[in-house]
């Protein structure tokens, strides 16, 4: 049984409280979950994503810089382009220099700037329906971006880049043909932009907060950019931070998720898949494992031709952070985020969750497993976490 909660706390801030943190001490302690309080669980995962240094003496140099280098991010990317387009609309002679919007030129900025609004809608989409049964991510955050929120600005922010965009992808769908395009963003389905009220002037929702990260990241990677399922990935990093309980450790969710991509981007990366480093190479290892384990099972699944795509795709590429709720996700990355081997226990609680079911699946037909496997039943990821111990030890 795990040990009382102020003796862990106790542990936590034992090798925490070093010059030089012992990292397989740390490791060792997380991987059994870490407690929410104290701002443990924030400081840990700086740790664990390899964002803060062991030597405690670095850390807090190392804040202020990275902290000052996503300021300039956000001068550079958000607030320089939108003062461009500002001035824009007030002098016209720009147009006749060198670089206006319909310069064909691929290196024009204006070429870049549309572009990244192909990006932008479409993060925008994704991170307004970020855990759309919890009403965190609507909330305004307590520290909006002063930078950016400042009444005195006459530039455009990503918020009026969205709205200005949209509108005009509205007009466009609608006159192509005279008539409204079936997908133009008219229909108001539950989803449109309609869904949430931005916040008035002044505040900012924690989903702009994220908007803002994502598309800082798509910047900064052209090479990978964005994609959908990122938002799922930044989501719970983000909200662990911002509930941290120390105001000190808020920030820096960025790195963290810049630090976390780095090492599980090649999901991400079509090219890749087949790759020894890609998602199939991954997918087909929880069926190797499986079969291993238990081998029963394995058969039963390939006989029905149940492809590790149809729900392993999901569970690998997003860190299993559509299965739970979010607490539970959160407390499954604690092991994950501790393993040094980098993300092999997630191929474990992958096999775990098969193995729990394993009654149901063997009885079960096609379309019954389907459903089991795409809707997973188990909402116990204690349960699911100590199964896949049990895996790793019998190794």
């Amino acid at each position: 049984a795990a040990a009382p909660l102020p003796l862990r706390i106790a542990d936590f801030q034992e090798v925490l409280g070093e010059p030089t943190v012992a990292l397989a001490k740390l490791r060792d302690l997380c991987f059994s979950g870490i407690p929410f309080d104290g701002g443990l669980r924030c400081l840990c995962w700086k740790i664990l994503l390899n964002y803060l240094p062991l030597e405690k003496a670095l850390w807090s140099s190392l804040l202020k810089k990275q902290r000052d280098l996503y300021s300039q991010f956000l001068k550079e990317m958000i607030i320089q382009p939108g003062i461009a387009k500002a001035n824009l609309g007030v002098s016209r002679e720009d147009v006749t220099l060198e670089d206006h919007p319909l310069n064909p030129n691929p290196d024009s900025r204006w070429n870049t700037y549309f572009k990244d609004n192909e990006v932008l809608l479409q993060i925008d989409k994704d991170v307004r329906r970020l855990y759309p049964d919890m009403a965190f991510f609507q909330r305004p955050t307590d520290y909006p971006c002063l930078l950016i929120l400042d009444p005195q600005n006459e530039f455009e922010t990503l918020r009026k880049r969205v709205e200005q965009t949209t509108l005009k992808s509205q007009t466009v769908a609608r006159n192509r043909s005279g008539v409204t395009n079936v997908s133009s963003p008219l229909k108001t389905t539950p989803n449109t932009l309609n869904e949430y009220e931005v916040l008035p002037n002044g505040c900012e929702a924690h989903w702009e907060v994220v908007e803002r990260i994502l598309f800082i990241y798509a910047k900064l990677n052209p090479g990978i950019a964005y994609v959908q399922g990122m938002n799922e990935i930044v989501g719970p990093l983000y909200y662990t931070f911002a509930t941290d309980p120390n105001s000190e450790w808020k920030a820096d969710t960025f790195f963290c998720f810049t630090n976390l991509m780095a090492e599980i981007r090649d999901n991400f990366i079509k090219s890749l898949d087949d790759s020894q480093c890609g998602i199939t190479y991954k997918m087909e290892k929880v069926y190797s494992t499986l079969k291993e384990k238990d081998v029963e099972l394995y058969l039963k699944l390939q006989e029905q031709n149940i492809k590790p795509q149809f729900f392993a795709f999901r569970w690998l590429t997003l860190l299993l952070s559509q299965e739970f709720l979010l607490p539970d996700v959160i407390r499954i990355w604690d092991s994950l985020f501790a393993d040094d081997k980098r993300f092999d226990f997630l191929l474990l609680v992958c096999c775990a969750m098969l193995t729990l079911i394993r009654d149901q699946l063997l009885e079960g037909d096609f379309t019954l497993n389907m459903r089991l496997l795409q809707d997973y039943p188990i909402s116990d990821v204690h349960l699911i976490l100590k199964k896949a111990k049990e895996l790793q030890d019998s190794k």
